[in-house]
């Protein structure tokens, strides 16, 4: 698998980080050239933070400060440049890699470590102001779709869009991948969203593959083609294009939240990493291919970009500065996590007491008291 340069890709930024708009990514230019050089940088220093701390993540789950990470290096385009596009107003359902979308939106990323650390069995509340209205991971592949799609349909009922009011009307965005695009949940929600007009984005990061299983193998089309089916309007975007990514996902957005129903976007991009650090990418995939993404780095190509209209060395000296430093405190706060309170994994399972939560408790209790010093 080679990355794509299909003239009917939305690609605005070339792989050397010409501005060099695809036919299919004119009508989003004036969208675009409206952003500041502010947001420019925005989306750049973005991309660096997260980076940093994916890689502290990851260096943090091997020294087994955390049980499970799941690495989104390579797709940092796709999630900042959609995450900025969305509206304060707006509802983002991610699955369990969108780490920069939450962070953009306000969630603590120690809340995020939590979760992979097992600490937690949410990691943060979605109805709180200071999260943006960003729900929670889920792992069970797909199953966001229909947690969004039900949403949707609420925001429909309840007239919280198709007013025309851009400041006010709410819509919704969902994250997912090539792989969760063959779960059944994603077909269901995705009829249901056609069905109620809901006001919501379909969001697939198609990083290429699923584990271990390449998404020529899932698809014999290309993967937005299947929206189709549903009535849907669907477009594919250069995932590793944070410009192409922001614009797309405004436009849909906006559609959507003002009455237009439900869109479809498919994000090519990469996953530079293993699926997640349980993962041994090596055993199914060649060195070539990695270098052939690698040449379209979404980071490098936003760099060359900024740098070619003027911005200072000092600044991406700053960013860098920034990003180790958010990478560190990260690794501090970790560290000073401890151990889950035995009582958390019990709490919440059940709306009222039961007995079955009541007998595990004490099993629980009494298996660790066999140990020497009851430990």
């Amino acid at each position: 698998m080679t990355p794509s340069d299909d003239p009917a890709l939305v690609r605005v930024l070339a792989a050397d980080g010409t501005f060099a708009p695809t036919a299919e990514a004119e009508r989003y230019v004036p969208l675009i050239e409206a952003l500041s050089d502010a947001e420019l940088e925005t989306f750049y220093r973005d991309m660096v933070v997260v980076r940093a701390f994916d890689r502290q993540a990851t260096n943090l789950q091997r020294q087994g400060q955390l049980a499970l990470w799941p690495p989104s290096f390579g797709q940092e385009a796709a999630q900042v440049g959609s995450a900025r596009a969305a509206r304060p107003q707006d509802h983002l359902f991610p699955s369990y890699r969108e780490h920069v979308v939450c962070t953009i939106r306000g969630v603590d990323p120690i809340d995020i470590i939590r979760v992979m650390r097992g600490l937690t069995h949410g990691g943060w509340d979605p109805t709180d102001p200071k999260n943006g209205n960003t729900h929670i991971y889920t792992l069970v592949l797909g199953s966001q779709t229909l947690h969004a799609t039900g949403f949707g349909m609420g925001l429909a009922f309840d007239g919280r869009s198709g007013s025309g009011d851009v400041e006010r009307d709410e819509a919704v965005i969902v994250y997912y991948g090539d792989g969760s695009s063959s779960q059944g949940d994603v077909h269901e929600a995705m009829v249901f969203a056609a069905s109620y007009a809901t006001p919501q984005v379909f969001f697939l990061q198609n990083n290429h593959w699923a584990i271990s299983v390449p998404v020529t193998t899932q698809s014999r089309s290309p993967l937005f083609r299947r929206a189709d089916g549903y009535g849907m309007p669907s477009v594919q975007v250069d995932g590793n294009d944070v410009l192409a990514s922001y614009a797309v996902s405004r436009v849909a957005l906006d559609e959507a939240r003002a009455g237009g129903g439900p869109r479809a976007i498919e994000a090519l991009t990469y996953r530079m990493g293993a699926h997640t650090t349980s993962d041994d990418p090596t055993k199914y995939r060649t060195s070539d291919e990695e270098r052939a993404w690698a040449e379209r780095d979404p980071i490098a190509r936003m760099r060359a970009y900024l740098q070619a209209r003027g911005a200072a060395d000092t600044f991406f000296a700053e960013v860098d500065a920034e990003a180790a430093a958010y990478a560190d405190d990260i690794r501090t706060r970790t560290n000073a996590l401890g151990d889950i309170d035995r009582d958390v994994m019990f709490a919440h399972v059940y709306s009222e007491p039961h007995p079955l939560i009541d007998e595990q408790r004490r099993w629980l209790s009494d298996y660790e008291a066999s140990f020497e010093g009851g430990n």
